[in-house]
């Protein structure tokens, strides 16, 4: 019985089977999704190794690491050989992983196209449960100036105060904005009430001389930009 429990540690498998080994002698490019998660807990439990364990937690979410990304501690110590340790960090890892993406678009710090706004919003509202309502202020180079949390609503709704929008356009000299908000219920089409804000918020910083450059309405997977669609 101790022979079987220690061969499912990893300091007992081949050093080419060994993935922290692996990654330092061949590069993190070489190891699967379950390799680098194995090496986050360390090992399995008396019957399964911690690549084992690691393929079998990815399998319950069609091997999607966004997806593993939004499971709670609760729902990952279900697995047997994951104690709440573990748990966490595999949610610290991933929660680097998203931050990471997040930061490597600030980066760029500049709005190309309505797909560098997803890129840039989706991390943030795109997996939200509820409603929020933001706003990105840009400069004459399409560069952003600040990204700002406007309205945080409910599943079915959020409230835009115009007037606000536009006193902070002009506290940080923004020339142009974009708005942006998320559907939680997965339907990127706009509503009527979508609709109607952009028409108020366009005509409000148009008097400024202030331009309402994009309206995109954020999922998790997809986007609708008023501007592609030729709505403004």
């Amino acid at each position: 019985m101790h022979d079987k429990t220690a061969s499912f540690s990893i300091k007992n498998w081949s050093q080419d089977d060994q993935p922290r080994e692996k990654l330092r002698d061949k590069g993190r490019l070489t190891l699967s999704d379950a390799e680098l998660i194995a090496i986050l807990i360390g090992s399995g439990h008396r019957n399964e190794s911690a690549v084992a364990l690691s393929k079998r937690i990815l399998a319950t979410v069609d091997n999607n690491l966004n997806e593993l990304g939004k499971l709670s501690l609760n729902q990952l110590m279900a697995f047997k050989g994951i104690g709440e340790a573990k748990a966490i960090s595999i949610t610290a890892a991933l929660e680097l992983g998203r931050r990471r993406r997040s930061e490597g678009v600030l980066e760029k710090n500049k709005i190309t196209s309505s797909s560098s706004v997803f890129e840039l919003m989706q991390p943030i509202i795109g997996e939200l449960s509820h409603e929020e309502f933001w706003i990105i202020y840009l400069n004459n180079s399409n560069k952003v100036i600040q990204k700002k949390q406007l309205s945080k609503g409910s599943i079915t709704g959020t409230l835009v105060d115009v007037r606000l929008v536009l006193k902070t356009a002009l506290e940080v000299g923004a020339v142009g904005l974009i708005l942006v908000h998320n559907h939680p219920s997965g339907m990127i089409k706009p509503s009527q009430s979508d609709k109607a804000i952009t028409v108020k918020l366009k005509g409000a910083a148009h008097s400024m001389d202030i331009k309402v450059l994009d309206h995109l309405v954020i999922t998790e997977k997809a986007y609708f930009s008023f501007a592609d669609e030729n709505m403004l």
